[in-house]
């Protein structure tokens, strides 16, 4: 039989009780330590922690800057409209998402197509567009049933619009979503901040060469939400500030006629004000719609701009590089009067060919122009004439002269991309090919430098450009699009137009002799039936580039497939006697420059110069005349 010890009992119970006080205190004690660690320690990083969560900071993008002609016709405006738009991260299954959003919502499978590219390609952005530009209609359907589409949003977003459609395009460019490429562009001008929310980026063009000035600074909205996530109340704001606008050389309405004028031919046209350098046109056909891109294009579109024969995506006006054939020639005179090569009144004897080392240089004139001098030898494209003058001047004096009036280098124009074109010379040569027996330059292969062919191949603007200097005397101003930056803020405009870029220290006589020369082109030339009535006095050249060699057979168009057919030129600038515009047009397999190049370039000058507005297309001169103008 056991006995119970009360005291010893009592003391056991004792010990637990103060065990187990002594653990609910040190439970207690903890809960109070961690207490302090949270309310007291860190108070302020947990209060800026709910602060974040119940205060978001929402971007707001800034309206882009406007684009305007001259006289200030809009070719580059925003306008507003609702987006439907997705953030993946919060919706588990996208395409489950849009499959119900379909059932309320046109959506089409390019929709479809557009939001799986822009998925694979924009991963740091925080929602996607699905549908964009949704009617009233729309808008209150998805309203009424968000509930069922959490990360699902519509937005209200400002697009660019290019009202002209195709018109100006390869001036103008295009925006598109910002990319990696553009991302690195920002972070180098450390405007990570300022692009916050902003989903576009100019891609071509003055949007990408203005980007940052067209761009504007970010606003911001400190606005309270629920714990769902929905905007309650703003409680402060900062007001974005428009980008600036940009007011252009172009004028809009020379050129819309300009690109009339082509028809459905390719080529390219520019335009210059001589006195300043200021564009008044550029023209590359056939172009393309920039308002395709602002949404993303679709597979569809973007399949026929680039498979298209045509290539409607290529700037041949910056990016295009031809032999200038005979629009080369009075540049040769100007340089060989000012080497001292020539004298105006010093007369050759043309055969109908030049022979240089047992081969005959052809003159496309059978028999030859008989007896030549500079001004006969310009206004009937004398080629014998330029066969000997190459050969007296040298390829690297030739060189040099043309790199003086901007041959085979960037002429500047503030669009990004332009062509540095081909200014042949031994160095080049040396350069361009990699075996010993190619880097010799060969006395032959100066003779056809001398008519604008051989490796001879420029842009449209630097022929243009060309052009604009000799019609200025020699002053040298760089091509430029912009006239002006208006600051949307204080209105205040900042002149883009430079001032000179230098002097070419020409010799007026010189000049003289080159303008009064390319005058009688268009009055008794090759160029004399494209201008005849006119009502003002021009200063021309006409000019046809070979495409491919024809091996010492006729050239018959005919018989030639299309593609292969010569390109068509044509120089000018006008008043003569003080000019207000000088232009190189580019037909593209037009054949003779009398025929395709010399129409459009009248009826360009009419309308700058007398305000004749044509009706159709510039017609093709058939019985146009060529004298030599390969």
């Amino acid at each position: 039989m056991e006995f119970k010890n009360p005291q010893q009992e009592l003391e056991r119970f004792r010990a637990r009780l103060v065990a187990a006080g002594g653990f609910v205190l040190l439970c207690f004690t903890l809960l109070f330590a961690r207490f302090v660690w949270l309310q007291v320690v860190q108070h302020e990083y947990y209060q800026t922690r709910a602060e974040d969560n119940r205060i978001s900071l929402v971007p707001i993008v800034p309206n882009r800057g406007l684009i305007v002609d001259r006289n200030g016709v809009v070719l580059a405006r925003n306008y507003p409209a609702y987006t439907l738009e997705i953030v993946p991260s919060k919706t588990g299954q996208p395409e489950q998402v849009i499959d119900g959003l379909a059932e309320i919502i046109d959506i089409q499978p390019k929709d479809r197509k557009r939001f799986r590219q822009l998925l694979e390609e924009s991963r740091n952005f925080e929602s996607l567009p699905i549908r964009t530009r949704l009617t009233d209609e729309e808008v209150a359907k998805f309203i009424a049933h968000r509930y069922r589409f959490p990360g699902v949003d519509i937005k209200a977003r400002l697009f660019r619009q290019y009202p002209g459609g195709a018109f100006a395009s390869h001036l103008l460019g295009y925006i598109g979503r910002v990319n990696d490429r553009d991302l690195e562009k920002i972070e180098a001008r450390e405007g990570e901040a300022n692009y916050r929310g902003t989903e576009h980026f100019g891609k071509t063009g003055l949007e990408q060469r203005y980007e940052f000035e067209l761009h504007g600074e970010t606003g911001f909205e400190q606005v309270e939400v629920d714990a769902g996530g929905r905007a309650v109340r703003t409680l402060a704001r900062s007001a974005p500030v428009p980008g600036n606008n940009l007011t252009l050389t172009v004028d809009a309405e020379l050129q819309r006629i300009a690109e009339q004028a082509f028809g459905d031919r390719r080529g390219a046209l520019v335009a210059i004000d001589p006195a300043s350098g200021g564009i008044l046109a550029l023209v590359a056909v056939p172009n393309y719609d920039p308002n395709l891109f602002v949404d993303g294009i679709d597979t569809q579109n973007w399949k026929e701009l680039n498979e298209s024969p045509d290539k409607p995506m290529v700037n041949r006006a910056l990016n295009g590089a031809y032999p200038p054939g005979s629009t080369f020639k009075p540049f040769m005179a100007l340089g060989a009067l000012t080497l001292g090569k020539r004298r105006p009144e010093q007369v050759i004897s043309d055969p109908g060919f030049f022979n240089f080392g047992g081969h005959h240089f052809r003159d496309d004139k059978k028999g030859g122009h008989g007896m030549v001098d500079m001004y006969k030898s310009i206004v009937h494209s004398c080629d014998t004439y330029y066969y000997m003058l190459a050969n007296d001047m040298g390829i690297d004096n030739i060189a040099a002269f043309m790199g003086s009036l901007g041959f085979g280098s960037r002429t500047g124009i503030d669009i990004d991309g332009e062509s540095e074109g081909v200014l042949p010379s031994q160095e080049w040569k040396k350069k361009r090919f990699k075996k010993p027996e190619q880097q010799k330059w060969y006395a032959g292969e100066t003779i056809s430098i001398g008519i604008g062919q051989g490796y001879n191949a420029y842009t449209p603007i630097q022929l243009a450009h060309a052009t604009a200097i000799v019609a200025n005397n020699g002053v040298v101003f760089r091509p430029h699009l912009v006239k002006h930056i208006t600051d949307t803020r204080t209105g205040n405009k900042t002149l883009i137009e430079p001032q000179p870029v230098r002097n070419l220290g020409l010799k007026p006589e010189h000049l003289e002799v080159i303008r009064n020369a390319m005058v009688g082109v268009n009055k008794e030339g090759t160029g004399a039936r494209a201008f005849a009535g006119a009502e003002y006095v021009s200063a021309g050249k006409t000019g046809t580039a070979q495409v491919y060699s024809l091996k010492g057979a006729d050239y018959k168009a005919g018989s030639v497939k299309h593609e292969l057919r010569d390109h068509a030129l044509f120089i000018a600038f006008a008043p003569a006697e003080q000019p207000k515009i000088a232009l190189a047009v580019l037909v593209e397999n037009g054949g003779f420059g009398a025929q395709a190049a010399a129409p459009i370039a009248r009826q360009v000058l009419d309308y700058y110069l007398l305000g004749k507005r044509p009706q159709a297309p510039a017609p093709v001169d058939e019985a146009a005349v060529e004298e030599d103008e390969e």
